[in-house]
């Protein structure tokens, strides 16, 4: 692969969801990342399509496949750590140490090793042993409750809060920012990525409004939480949806004159009291037209607009087909990498590989003869 992050080597420690995500954008950058499998058959995922091609998360990665609860285990990654740049892993905390691999065996054997880790509730404080999932980490730190309708239970944003977001984001730029230090320092570190930390993070400027006064903690009641009717997606004729979003004035100003408006009502535009009355009178002016007949009419203008796009339109709306925002593998229609660079642009990632495909030409490429792997899989590591 090229990219800006090529010739650095990262071990990921194979897990679900956010470090695989973390771990293909290393990858999709242009990083040397190989996967630490488990050995096939001992271990299945909830994930649907997990091993396979449609396993988009795992693109662009050779997979080693080890039994690391088998003696020689981990002395065996620690040999890759010794050619490592980083590594990361996403279990809970205790279980690296218990593997025999956690961070203080490694920066003994890597004194320059970056340790990426990401859990949910971090690595420390009353939760940091339990369970849970993104919907959960997402709660506790507040930006669950500010999203959704007056009235409703807050909806589950999938999952990109808290474990793309605020997880798996937070995890690649904190290992990026730690290797970028040790290169001067010669010295690695320990990266603690905790998804309530990330998704707070990611709420910070909500924290500021609410500080000056302008948020409040009713959903539906806010600038950019669907209390605005200038700010939410309405319903059109033929059932789908249409996103407006003129915040500024000029620009909504645009919108009445496109749409027709001439209601004196609208002019009140940043009256959050007329919010509701003037959201009804919004949604009955967007019921008049398709969606498409409202795109085609706004097409050209400042209005802040855009079709609601289900997963199989966006890949082919104009825009994302001039940008190459989706591009397919192996039959997969899928993101590409992202973001854009002007002198090392990354390539096309490789299709996501079969548990254990590369171990033999890991293992060579990272210093192992012959003899040693075959010694290793007569032992049964992999």
């Amino acid at each position: 692969m090229a990219g800006p992050l090529k010739g650095l080597r990262i071990i990921e420690m194979v897990g679900i969801g956010p470090g695989p995500f973390c771990a293909m954008m290393l990858s999709d950058m242009g990083a040397e990342v190989i996967r630490i499998d488990q050995k096939r058959g001992s271990a299945k995922s909830v994930l649907p399509g997990q091993g396979t091609r449609c396993d988009v998360l795992a693109r662009g990665r050779r997979s080693l496949a080890i039994d690391l609860k088998q003696p020689g285990a981990a002395a065996l990654v620690l040999r890759l750590v010794a050619r490592a740049d980083a590594l990361i892993e996403g279990y809970r905390p205790g279980v690296m140490e218990r593997l025999g691999l956690g961070p203080d065996v490694c920066l003994e054997r890597k004194p320059a090793l970056v340790y990426g880790r990401m859990t949910g509730w971090g690595q420390t404080g009353p939760l940091a042993s339990a369970a849970g999932h993104d919907l959960n980490y997402i709660a506790l730190s507040g930006a669950l409750h500010a999203m959704g309708r007056p009235g409703t239970p807050p909806p589950p944003p999938l999952n990109l809060v808290g474990d793309f977001g605020g997880g798996a984001m937070m995890l690649a730029f904190g290992v990026v920012c730690a290797l970028l230090e040790a290169r001067s320092s010669g010295r690695g570190q320990v990266v603690d990525a905790a998804m309530t930390d990330g998704a707070a993070l990611l709420t910070a400027m909500i924290y500021g409004f609410k500080a000056a006064g302008a948020w409040s903690n009713r959903r539906g009641a806010n600038l950019l939480d669907g209390g605005a009717h200038f700010y939410d997606s309405y319903a059109c004729a033929d059932g789908k949806y249409l996103a407006i979003g003129p915040i500024e004035p000029q620009f909504y100003a645009l919108l009445l004159e496109v749409c027709g408006i001439t209601d004196p009502d609208f002019s009140a535009q940043m009256d959050a009291a007329r919010w509701p009355e003037l959201k009804a009178k919004f949604a009955a002016v967007f019921r008049t037209r398709s969606r498409d007949q409202w795109c085609a009419l706004m097409a050209g203008t400042d209005v802040c607009f855009a079709p609601v796009l289900d997963l199989d339109e966006a890949p082919e709306h104009p825009h994302n087909r001039a940008r190459q925002t989706f591009i397919d593998i192996a039959g997969v229609v899928q993101p590409a990498p992202a973001p854009r660079f002007s002198r090392t642009p990354p390539g096309v990632p490789s299709p996501p590989a079969a548990a254990g495909e590369h171990s033999d030409a890991i293992l060579a490429d990272w210093g192992c003869s012959s003899e040693e792997i075959s010694a290793l899989r007569a032992a049964g590591l992999f």
